[in-house]
């Protein structure tokens, strides 16, 4: 798996291949999301929910000690010469293999803004600085629907790496959809750091673990291989956290027809592995958008049913804001009224508001005048006291009802959220039937529709 720095060459262009099912639905969910007008991102926004997109591709990550043939499988994936292969420690860094519209090289930042979703990692301190991204032009195998991630080489002893390494590639394994883990029979498969990053991981995502003999065909006679196998499931089932698994190790090596070998290679297992991944990937997703389609709809049902509950609320505190605010205007006035009324005959005043009024008017100031006569003298500057207290109280109540009502949603703004609604009911689940069928239109039979 090793071989000396080549020139880099187009496998093949973007624009001359017909785009697969699977990646056209991979891109119709991705572009649902991320609509500017009406993406499911933006609408979760305006409902303080937070969507991540989904990815348009697979994750796979490719970790083992130094020389064990990560980016020389890599290059025969994508059928271009993209990283550089050698005994030497190639890959210090994360590198991120794509497929995309020219060939070009993207720095740290630039790869972090490709891929959002590692945005985690800006936690680990020089990380950045040892990040970069490759986009191809390949449309070879499945490359179109798989990103790799490269890992730095892993070695034992006084190795300094610039960052917290273990930590790093943990990290992105918990990301990533696929973790392939190389061991190198030459020496290195023993490689104790490579173990630790391993049963950390297994402990996590022990589902996304894949563990394979590299350079199968450089390991000598059968009996070697069957040998170095041994050692390494031995030493992995010595893990705490690894002596659980039941341990599949296929053979790999890259094929090459001026030096054929009789060492059986199951690299065509590897590429199956990553179809069936890109498959589930696309049901994923799909599931996804349906999940948050209602997370979407039962988020906008909550609020405009939480609005009908804070416009009874309001009425409710608008009307005890309003007695109140009534009660201490009315309560000083009559109080007032009541003795100026005293200072009227019945005569006068039925002459001026007629008879049925002026009675009204003398039977609600006579119950103030009988209570103020009924009320010691000496205790009615304290009445006087305890009554302006009360309207005071009142006034003060008032105030504090009319502060108590909940903000409601405006008319334009239901009117937002029920068309969010239908589009998310009718459009996007209407979309994501559609995109259903013709993902199992792949697999199955008119017969079965």
């Amino acid at each position: 798996m090793s071989g000396g720095r080549k020139p880099r060459s187009v496998a093949n262009p973007l624009e001359s291949v017909i785009t697969t099912p699977s990646e056209r639905i991979l891109r119709e969910c991705h572009n649902i999301y991320i609509n500017s007008e009406n993406g499911l991102v933006k609408i979760a926004s305006s409902l303080d929910l937070t969507l991540l997109p989904p990815r348009k591709k697979i994750t796979v990550m490719i970790m083992g000690n130094h020389s064990a043939g990560k980016s020389s499988f890599i290059n025969w994936y994508v059928e271009e010469h993209i990283q550089k292969t050698g005994v030497a420690i190639e890959t210090q860094g994360f590198t991120f293999i794509t497929s995309g519209r020219k060939r070009e090289s993207l720095t740290g930042n630039a790869t972090l803004h490709l891929y959002p979703h590692f945005r985690p990692l800006l936690e680990f301190k020089g990380v950045t600085d040892y990040l970069s991204a490759e986009i191809s032009t390949s449309k070879q195998k499945k490359f179109s629907l798989v990103t790799f991630v490269d890992t730095p080489g892993l070695v034992d002893g006084d190795m300094v790496y610039p960052f917290d390494v273990n930590q790093a590639i943990t990290s992105f394994g918990e990301q990533a959809d696929l973790v392939f883990v190389f061991f190198d029979p030459m020496g290195q498969a023993l490689c104790k750091r490579t173990l630790n990053i391993v049963e950390k991981l297994s402990e996590k995502v022990a589902d996304k673990l894949r563990f394979y003999l590299s350079k199968a065909d450089e390991a000598g006679r059968e009996t070697d291989r069957q040998r170095v196998m041994m050692q390494i499931v031995q030493e992995l089932c010595r893990r705490p956290g690894l002596n659980t698994c039941g341990f599949d190790m296929p053979t790999i090596y890259i094929p090459n027809p001026q030096k054929p070998s009789r060492c059986v290679n199951q690299i065509d297992g590897v590429c199956q592995t990553i179809e069936k991944t890109i498959d589930q990937a696309v049901q994923k997703t799909l599931d996804q958008l349906e999940k948050d389609c209602d997370l979407i709809s039962s988020t906008i049902d909550s609020k405009l049913s939480q609005d009908r509950v804070d416009l009874s609320f309001n009425r409710s505190v608008r009307l005890h804001s309003f007695i109140c605010w009534a009660l201490g205007v009315l309560l000083p006035c009559l109080f007032v009224l009541s003795f100026i009324v005293n200072t009227f005959s019945p005569e006068e005043l039925e002459s001026v508001l007629g008879e049925r009024l002026a009675n009204v008017l003398r039977f609600s100031t006579g119950v103030v005048v009988f209570l103020w006569e009924w009320i010691p003298e000496d205790g009615q500057i304290l009445f006087v006291i305890v009554f302006i207290a009360l309207c005071y109280i009142l006034f003060f109540l008032g105030k504090y009802f009319a502060r108590q009502g909940n903000r409601t949603l405006t008319k334009k703004e239901k009117r937002i959220l029920t068309d969010y609604s239908a589009y998310v009911q009718n459009v996007v689940k209407a979309k994501k039937g559609k995109l259903y069928e013709e993902y199992l239109a792949q697999c199955a039979t008119e017969y079965d529709f």
